[in-house]
């Protein structure tokens, strides 16, 4: 079964190589492509699952899942994950209570902003040394702090000395969120209940993470990736290695001991800070981190680099793909000659990036930089019983 998943995406892959031209070219985006490197654990290997909360089939408006359906079709409904492979038992058990806990609450679930109610998506995150972490999202409506403080209460007693209990949280967040999607400087994570953050092992080092922070959702997956990208990156002793959008650090800091230093970029603060304690907690004292958006930090960074090592880049972005002053910082830096580009969703926004990162000289768009041209691409299945897999392509130049 798992085999005719990885000739799927192996195929699915190969049509990358559709839109690309001559590799010898500047501007060519062909290049030798590599047969799907697998995961090593192919069931539950989520280590974060989001739940949302809506109607189910039976018309339930409390069913805390997944969605099925479209919206141009109007037929989207809530299903409960029980049945998704991928997802780990921890996961749908603390989904099952969370829906329980609403079932019984006076409080209706929010579907529409709109339209009122307050029980909104449910994040639960685990990592292999056993610890469990929930994130309860909460649209506050018009509910004074004393109404807010109640519900709060009421959710922190369900999960510690109610049913909930057998879930064994090692943290418990509460969010008021008026949106969408919040950032933790939007709408702080408010800890109800344990510790502030959860652990994980990777490459024998241990990583700590906040609620919002940027963790590879396979974590066995993510140690056969970065152990790769070491080797593309061939580094020696004396090379400086450039982490964009780093996360938590896992990238830099698997990677430190090959190199004389990491600087590690990221917009997520809490992320920041976590990859900070990371570097301390494993004694590795070779790595800088900045906080702040890619776009803002890395062209001041960049333009005035004089040192003489090597610099190697390693680029991780979420799928809106790196900022274009991102892209022209990286370009014209004479002294990368070597980039590893990681993307979830390389025939979306990234295929722009590769297009202005190979394509010859613009002075109208200040790309002044040789070009660079992609060497090799290894689809990676990080994300096993889907179609989607996590791209490595290395360019140099």
């Amino acid at each position: 079964k798992y085999e005719s998943q990885r000739k799927i995406l192996q195929t699915l892959a190969s049509r990358l190589e559709e839109l690309g031209i001559d590799a010898q070219k500047p501007g060519g985006l062909c290049c030798p492509l590599q047969p799907v490197v697998p995961s090593p654990i192919i069931n539950g290997y989520r280590n974060k699952s989001t739940f949302s909360v809506n109607r189910g089939p039976d018309g339930n408006p409390k069913t805390v899942g997944l969605y099925v359906g479209t919206g141009r079709g109007q037929n989207i409904v809530c299903v409960k994950a029980n049945h998704v492979e991928n997802i780990p038992s921890k996961h749908k058990q603390v989904a099952q209570c969370y829906e329980e806990f609403i079932c019984h609450s006076p409080l209706d679930s929010c579907i529409l902003f709109h339209e009122g109610g307050h029980w909104r998506e449910l994040v639960v995150r685990t990592s292999s040394l056993g610890h469990t972490m929930a994130i309860v999202t909460f649209h506050p409506q018009e509910l004074g702090q004393e109404a807010l403080a109640t519900q709060k209460a009421l959710l922190k007693e369900f999960f510690t000395c109610g049913p909930g209990a057998v879930c064994a949280l090692t943290s418990l967040y509460f969010q008021e969120s008026t949106m969408t999607r919040c950032s933790h400087e939007q709408a702080p994570y408010q800890l109800l209940h344990g510790a502030p953050h959860i652990f994980e092992e990777l490459l024998s080092l241990k990583f700590r993470i906040s609620p919002d922070a940027f963790f590879q959702v396979n974590t066995t997956g993510a140690e056969v990736l970065y152990q790769r990208v070491g080797e593309l990156c061939q580094a020696t002793g004396d090379t400086v290695l450039l982490d964009i959008c780093c996360g938590t650090g896992t990238i830099g800091l698997s990677l430190a001991h090959q190199v004389s230093k990491v600087i590690g970029v990221e917009m997520v603060e809490k992320a920041i800070e976590d990859a900070k304690w990371n570097a301390a907690f494993n004694g590795i004292s070779n790595c800088e981190f900045h906080s702040g958006k890619a776009e803002a930090v890395l062209p001041q960074l960049l333009a005035s680099w004089e040192d003489a090592r090597p610099l190697v880049a390693v680029v991780n972005p979420s799928r809106a793909g790196l900022h274009y002053r991102v892209v022209r910082a990286i370009r014209n830096c004479r002294s990368i000659r070597r980039l590893l580009y990681i993307s979830c969703k390389p025939e979306g926004e990234a295929m722009r990036n590769f297009l202005e990162l190979c394509c010859p000289p613009d002075p109208r768009k200040k790309l002044v930089g040789e070009p660079f041209i992609p060497m090799l691409a290894i689809p990676f299945d990080l994300f096993p019983h889907t179609v989607h897999c996590e791209l490595v392509l290395l360019f140099t130049r």
